[in-house]
């Protein structure tokens, strides 16, 4: 098994342009599980992670409700953002400057078959990250992502996931505010969930901005013992 993963850090990218080069990847480590399954072979497979940030758009899963959109095509086009119905799981949800996304493209193979566990991992990593903030988030019964306040009138949701997975390999991922302008999220009905806030980590901090690569680095080192995962760094 292949614990190892390549950390790509693609700076501000177009949605659609990584949504491309994810499933270029994707296809990539399913292409060697089909040979080796083909031909009885033991060819190793990759594991990716890429952090992105992209500039404002609105993603729909394929379960979701385009209605929890509320901006017409007009009203996007003057918010500067651009919207995609993608192959994920989830409703609706934003992306944008100030938001940390991550990707892991792994071959659960290499970790564990476990959907649900991975999902709950990817929670934890963000757990975790926060408690180092002095942050007490937590999962809501139900609700996949990371909240805080959890059953009070103050719940809040500060990390959005929606996770595709075939043959065991994951893509696309997790989606953390940071420094996120959360005047966007007005626009829309977060994940299909109504009557819940969405929250950023400089706000719960009482700061203008949050060191976003030192989050990246917390985030890494969480996912690394969760996953008993070794991290390298590749030059994009």
């Amino acid at each position: 098994m292949n614990k190892h993963i390549e950390l790509q850090d693609l700076g501000s990218k177009d949605f659609k342009d990584t949504w491309n080069y994810q499933e270029e990847l994707f296809k990539g480590i399913l292409d060697i599980k089909i040979r080796n399954r083909r031909e009885d072979a033991s060819l190793e497979t990759n594991n990716y992670f890429l952090f992105v940030e992209h500039p404002h758009v609105y993603t729909l899963g394929k379960s979701g409700d385009v209605s929890n959109l509320l901006l017409n095509e007009d009203q996007l086009k003057e918010k500067g953002a651009a919207f995609y119905k993608i192959n994920r799981g989830g409703d609706i949800t934003y992306h944008g400057p100030g938001q940390i996304v991550g990707y892991p493209i792994l071959d659960l193979d290499n970790f564990f078959t476990d959907i649900h566990k991975y999902l709950r991992f990817l929670e934890e990593m963000i757990i975790l990250t926060l408690d180092e903030y002095g942050l007490k988030a937590e999962r809501s019964p139900g609700e996949t992502g990371v909240w805080l306040d959890v059953g009070t009138p103050f719940a809040r949701k500060i990390c959005a996931m929606g996770v595709r997975a075939s043959r065991w390999v994951t893509m696309h991922g997790f989606a953390l505010n940071v420094n996120a302008n959360l005047g966007y999220f007005d626009n829309i009905i977060p994940c299909g969930i109504r009557g819940k806030a969405v929250t950023s980590l400089n706000v719960e901090l009482g700061k203008l901005t949050v060191n976003e690569d030192e989050v990246k680095e917390k985030l890494i080192k969480h996912f690394a013992m969760l996953f008993e995962a070794e991290f390298t760094t590749a030059k994009v």
